[in-house]
């Protein structure tokens, strides 16, 4: 399972959204922008994500089945490079720091999947801004992972937002529209062709939350195993809310086309 290997991704992109024009807003006091930007559609993202086991065989000792402690980190930055007229400016960037334990659970389930893991994580997200753009949060995320076969793998979390003071709050809603737990799939269909999913809900009756479809395919050398080379054209279609912090409470499906650097 991925959340068991160390790993890092670079990913670079182009990617046109709706849902760009408007006020940033927020229910707290003093975080909503005084004039919208001409922000334009197209967009450039650059995604950073780092993983790193710190410590392991905390509580097991089996060196097959060792539990560990995990660092990561992962940035995402959205560029008005195609907008000149506001001298391409980098919209907004997203930092993600966590720290994540894994305790490497095994059960035969039904239907021929195996559970593979259990976690829980400490999640801290902001995107660095000064008022009226500030935007973060603090989580515990629980998690399970089970896979099917050598292809199949679905994960699922649930998590808690950490109380803050109302006084420092920049966006107390924010888990009604972000949502309060997810699954995620993922499919490899062959050596070089994988596809993923990842849908979140708020967990209540009004239904918020987004939808992420992703496909990967590797542009290795004919013959060379999945992973072999890292390199891969990466397209994602994204509907819902919370693809950027400081317009969480603003739905937006966006189309993206790119590559990723897995593993280097």
């Amino acid at each position: 399972m991925k959340a068991n290997q160390s790993g890092n991704t670079r990913a670079v992109g182009r990617h046109l959204a709706l849902g760009l024009v408007g006020l940033a807003s927020s229910p707290a006091a003093d975080h909503t922008a005084a004039l919208a930007q001409p922000f334009s559609r197209n967009e450039t993202s650059i995604q950073l994500l780092v993983r790193t086991k710190i410590a392991q065989g905390l509580l097991t000792r089996d060196a097959l089945t060792r539990d560990s402690l995990w660092f990561g980190y992962s940035q995402l930055s959205h560029w008005q490079f195609f907008n000149s007229g506001l001298s391409r400016p980098f919209r907004t960037t997203d930092h993600e720091p966590e720290l994540t334990y894994v305790y490497p659970a095994q059960a035969d389930l039904p239907l021929g999947w195996r559970l593979r893991f259990v976690g829980v994580t400490a999640v801290h997200q902001s995107n660095g801004q000064r008022l009226p753009l500030s935007r973060s949060w603090n989580r515990t995320v629980l998690m399970a992972g089970v896979e099917r076969g050598p292809r199949l793998r679905l994960t699922g979390r649930v998590w808690k937002r950490m109380p803050e003071v109302a006084a420092s709050d920049d966006n107390p809603d924010i888990s009604d529209f972000i949502g309060r737990g997810e699954l995620a799939g993922s499919w490899d269909f062959n050596a070089y062709n994988t596809f993923r999913v990842a849908l979140r809900h708020s967990l209540k009756s009004m239904g918020k939350g987004s939808a992420r479809l992703e496909w990967f395919k590797s542009l290795g050398d004919e013959g060379q195993a999945l992973g072999k080379n890292g390199l891969r054209l990466h397209v994602q279609l994204f509907s819902g809310y919370g693809d950027t912090l400081v317009d969480y409470n603003r739905q937006r499906t966006k189309l993206s086309m790119g590559l990723s650097l897995v593993d280097w």
